[in-house]
């Protein structure tokens, strides 16, 4: 399992790839959103 520093390193750097204007397409868009989804569930469940 991976430790919650590199978790949150992943998601933030996957929120900023989302926002850069580069990744527009919505097929990129939407696969980002639930990788964000994903990763938001594991640092809510480390927490819990």
């Amino acid at each position: 399992m991976r430790d919650e520093a590199e978790i949150r390193e992943q998601y933030e750097f996957l929120k900023e790839q989302l926002e850069s204007d580069e990744m527009r397409h919505d097929g990129v868009e939407e696969m980002f959103t639930y990788y964000k989804r994903a990763l938001g569930w594991v640092l809510e469940e480390e927490h819990i």
